[in-house]
């Protein structure tokens, strides 16, 4: 099996600064007591107000909750105003460059992998998604890792042969929606595990989250528990695939 880190961007960190030498008490830059700064200097002294977040086509002002697109030639995504985002909601809008990331969540009842199934995926973690990559017109595998989501070389017959024939698969899109899969470990080892269909965002959310949290091998404690609280919401989201409902 070969495997490859995807780049994964960090965010940025803020740090206090603070004068004076050990144990000195900090001065406050303005406000009751504090020592004038000269005029010309006061816009430097005071910190900046955090940057608020923008449509990355028009930069129309965000809210905390926003919709997202995919750029499917730079393979990233992309934060989008609603404007933005409803004129990719339709197929083939923009010949295919951006695509908009639907909100449906579905989960499959009857699935269920076994271990030689899983171990033919490649996988070495019980965690991962697959999607369909359009520009290269084939399946992709990722999982979570302390570096970011690793892309592991999944050959496309074996994707027909373990997932291909699920239900959900039947009815991913490209670029913008991913099988999720989990198999929890018990006292005989990975469970058959649980299969949802999801947004990509909602894939590269659970990453950003396993790579804030990780600690040791394993993860710890507090990625664990973040992975729970995750999943209970994908659950609580997640509906039957309904017999009408049309594929990519």
């Amino acid at each position: 099996m070969t495997a490859r880190r995807a780049a994964a961007g960090g965010a940025p960190g803020t740090a206090e600064q603070t004068t004076g030498g050990r144990g000195a008490r900090p001065r406050p830059l303005d406000g009751p007591g504090a020592r004038s700064a000269p005029a010309g200097l006061r816009g430097f002294t005071r910190r900046p107000p955090p940057a608020r977040e923008r449509c990355e086509l028009c930069a129309e002002p965000l809210s905390g909750e926003h919709r997202h697109l995919v750029d499917t030639r730079k393979r990233s995504l992309m934060c989008a105003c609603t404007g933005c985002y409803l004129l990719f909601t339709r197929p083939g809008a923009g010949a295919g460059h951006f695509r908009a990331v639907p909100d449906r969540y579905l989960k499959d009842p009857d699935f269920t992998l076994d271990e030689e199934s899983w171990n033919r995926l490649q996988i070495p973690v019980g965690l991962a998604f697959f999607f369909r990559n359009s520009a290269l017109d084939r399946p992709a595998a990722f999982y979570p890792s302390p570096a970011g989501a690793t892309e592991s070389e999944l050959d496309p017959g074996t994707w027909r042969d373990v997932l291909g024939h699920s239900r959900l698969a039947a009815l991913l899109r490209p670029d913008t929606e991913a099988l999720l899969i989990r198999r929890e470990r018990d006292a005989e080892g990975l469970g058959p595990g649980d299969c949802y269909l999801v947004p990509i965002d909602a894939c590269y959310e659970l990453v950003g989250r396993m790579r804030l949290h990780w600690q040791g091998f394993d993860g710890g404690a507090e990625a664990r528990a973040d992975l729970t609280e995750f999943f209970a919401r994908v659950r609580a989201k997640a509906r039957p695939p309904a017999q009408e409902e049309d594929g990519p």
